[in-house]
């Protein structure tokens, strides 16, 4: 890998983490990691990189800090174009790109949360809304093996850390994405064949018990 003065202030269950680990990794880049303790307290490093938000994923290059996730990964993206583009070549591609990043930013997250902190008849509709959020992307990847084509690309690392949490959103809400969205199951899947992805997803299971922890500091168990 290549070594650049490149450190990311991370938190191990965050898909907005992954997604910079796995464009680094697609970059064959090297950086340094340090875990945050959210939970226990910020450390003076991350409130002083990113004093708006107060919240991890932060990239310093050569100290100077970079926030918000799809952010970063589209300024590693333009500083090392030139190894292994995330990005379509056209102004057209990169428009569509940064439009589904931004839905799957505006969307997954907030109808997984709304699962797992849901039950009921809140539940329900929470699901629905999650599984129709499915379906749109599905009609935007289409045919192609990913979303930029045939290669893996930005808004393929902006969705797969999201599935990092799939698995709680499953047990939690009683269905599978496999069964209601096949056609984005098969993507997953060929996603976690990539090494850059398979070494930085979580082990389901451990993502499950931390989402478990999060529902019974929210009192919902």
């Amino acid at each position: 890998m290549a070594k650049e003065d490149l450190r990311l202030l991370d938190f191990w269950v965050s898909p907005f983490c992954m997604r910079v680990k796995i464009a680094l990794a697609e970059k064959g880049l090297a950086y340094d990691s340090q875990e945050e303790d959210l939970l226990g307290g910020k450390s003076e490093l991350l409130l002083k990189s990113n004093p708006i938000y107060q919240k991890v994923p932060v990239l310093l290059d050569s100290g100077k800090p970079i926030v918000e996730s799809s952010n970063i990964v589209y300024y590693i993206d333009e500083k090392y174009v030139t190894q292994n583009p995330l990005l379509p070549s056209c102004a057209y591609g990169r428009s569509r790109a940064r439009f589904w990043a931004d839905f799957i930013d505006k969307k997954i997250y907030e109808a997984g949360m709304a699962i797992w902190r849901s039950k009921g008849e809140e539940l329900e509709i929470a699901k629905k809304d999650f599984i129709d959020i499915l379906k749109k992307l599905e009609g935007a990847l289409g045919d192609k093996d990913y979303f930029g084509g045939d290669n893996f690309g930005y808004v393929d690392i902006i969705a797969i850390s999201m599935t990092s949490w799939f698995y709680a959103y499953e047990k939690f809400g009683g269905f599978k994405v496999e069964k209601e969205c096949p056609k984005f199951d098969e993507w997953t899947k060929r996603c976690l064949k990539r090494e850059s992805v398979a070494n930085v997803l979580p082990n389901p299971e451990k993502v499950y018990e931390f989402v478990v922890m999060l529902r019974k500091m929210h009192g919902i168990e």
